[in-house]
């Protein structure tokens, strides 16, 4: 008895991980009445209550629940793509289960396990409904009751000893919901990135197991020790959290680079600049950006006739790849009328720099970039900054996920006390993902403003619509957690031509950031004030280095 509830550990693992693979890459499923004879179309008011009852199970979901949706096409699709689709599936089964079943070889007299025939068969799933979630993330959600009951050609070989046993799937029928999601959606085709698959529940599943030319699945007990073990196999693989993820795009071609920590900047000061007044001095300030960004270039102040001047000025900077972001500085000497002199130039690599750690650099400013130039030969003085890279922490957004739904005012939940929230300097990230039902009396070009601490910033304008997508984000650097502060955004309307009156209120919203400060990250809709039905979808995040 030990052997064989190993055997049929094994084949039920095999069968449960094939099951799997094949919800993963083709999501679907069906379901067909084992009998062999033709069914007999009968109204259903000849049905008695029972008769109903029993038949209520086979009902496809888009005529019970009116959000799943009937896809009579996609049905035609798959069964003129099975024959393709078979193969392609059994390929990846075969491959995914050589080192599973290598695992046993050797254990229990085994000498070899192998798929003597593997095919799906001809009939293929059929979808009984479909239904499509709506999120507030970059990313779409479909979740297909599938069902099938095939005819598979599924026969495992044991080589034990001199022996061969063959073990035949017989009549197999699945019925399960899978959940897929297609993310993130982005700007190049096919325009999402990656296909997660994963399953609402466990899945039913029915088959019999013949072994030398009987149906073992009779046997009092074997029936639910393989039943259990295929189910408890696919929880493992793939039951919600957990999701199989295919990926469709390169990573490198559609990641948008994310601010991933802060450089903390001292200029300290300059030593034995060039003259370039008449009277044999200069005026000299420093202007400091990192390479790969179009924000404004940070400045000092500006020291008056002073070769050597002293700063002591501190800035941060928004680092968005450490390993190939260059700190660049440049020293102009002010003028009143014409262009700023650039005095010198250097550049700070930040791979250079060790995280959290204080590093005092003191370069020799150059003419430009070439610094094996021949010509430039000439002294053009020193500049000494400190730098510290300091990453954001990986618990810095204590959410995950997305609050549904709208909402004027924020949530009442408990919170814990400021004392425990991540205190210290952070970045506040503001992106504006778009409005809905937003409608001027004059005209409807919308764009986005957002106020906060004095800076006012706005997202580009989108002609001739109520649904503007922007998806334009916004950073602020503060010393502090915004704690009991606001944000406030305006929707408005500009006419393109010439007009007295060329600006439109739409609505606006003030978000309170103490969620943010608590959750890490808030992603929501909110209804405009002053506005009948527009809404604008905002995603805030917090985090500290």
């Amino acid at each position: 008895m030990g052997f064989l509830s190993t055997l049929l550990g094994i084949f039920g693992f095999g069968i449960g991980t094939s099951i799997g693979l094949l919800i993963g890459f083709f999501l679907f499923i069906y379901s067909k009445p084992k009998t062999v004879k033709e069914p007999v179309p009968r109204p259903l008011y000849e049905l008695d209550n029972d008769q109903l009852l029993d038949i209520l199970p086979d009902i496809p979901l888009w005529v019970k629940c009116p959000d799943y949706e009937r896809v009579d096409w996609l049905n035609k699709f798959v069964a003129d793509m099975w024959p393709y689709l078979d193969k392609a599936i059994c390929a990846q089964i075969r491959s995914a289960t050589e080192p599973m079943f290598a695992e046993y070889v050797g254990k229990y007299q085994i000498e070899a396990i192998e798929f003597d025939n593997l095919s799906l068969g001809t009939i293929p799933p059929e979808i009984h409904g479909l239904k499509v979630c709506e999120t507030n993330e970059k990313e779409l959600v479909l979740e297909p009751a599938v069902r099938w009951a095939g005819n598979p050609n599924i026969v495992l070989t044991l080589k034990l000893l001199s022996f061969r046993i063959n073990v035949q799937l017989l009549d197999l029928q699945i019925f399960m919901a899978p959940r897929i999601t297609l993310k993130p959606l982005v700007p190049t085709f096919p325009c999402f990135a990656t296909v997660a698959v994963s399953l609402l529940w466990k899945p039913d599943v029915d088959f019999g197991m013949s072994i030398l030319g009987g149906d073992i699945m009779a046997i009092p007990g074997l029936y639910q020790f393989v039943q259990k073990t295929i189910k408890r196999q696919l929880a493992s693989l793939y039951i919600w959290p957990q999701a199989l993820e295919i990926p469709i795009l390169d990573p490198a071609t559609v990641a948008v680079k994310k601010p991933v920590g802060i450089l903390h900047v001292k200029v300290v000061r300059a030593q034995k600049l060039l003259k370039k007044d008449i009277l044999g001095t200069s005026d000299p300030y420093v202007k400091l950006n990192l390479s790969g960004e179009r924000l404004p270039s940070k400045k000092t102040t500006i020291k008056k006739r002073n070769l050597n001047p002293e700063w002591n000025e501190k800035f941060k900077l928004i680092v968005k790849d450490p390993g190939s972001q260059v700190l660049q500085l440049q020293v102009f000497d002010w003028d009143k009328v014409g262009n700023h002199d650039r005095l010198g130039m250097q550049f700070v690599p930040l791979k250079f720099l060790t995280p959290y750690e204080t590093k005092e650099f003191k370069l020799d400013l150059l003419k430009h970039t070439d610094s094996y130039d021949p010509q430039d030969k000439k002294q053009r003085g020193k500049i000494v900054v400190e730098l510290m890279y300091a990453p954001f922490r990986a618990d810095s957004g204590k959410l995950e996920g997305t609050q549904d739904g709208y909402s004027r005012k924020e949530s009442g939940f408990d919170r814990t006390s400021d004392s425990e929230v991540f205190g210290g300097a952070g970045l506040l990230s503001v992106l504006i993902q778009g409005a809905e039902d937003v409608e001027g009396e004059r005209h409807n070009n919308p764009y986005a403003v957002v106020f906060f601490r004095g800076e006012t910033k706005r997202t580009k304008m989108i002609k001739r619509t109520r649904d503007p997508l922007w998806n334009e984000e916004f950073h602020y650097m503060l010393e502090e957690p915004p704690l009991n502060e606001k944000i406030h955004i305006e929707v408005m309307s500009k006419r393109t031509g010439f007009s007295f009156r060329s600006k439109e209120h739409l609505g606006n919203v003030d978000i309170n950031l103490t969620d943010v400060v608590h959750n890490g990250r808030i992603n929501q809709k909110y209804h405009l004030i002053d506005s009948k039905n527009g809404v604008i979808h905002v995603a805030i995040k917090w985090v500290t280095a």
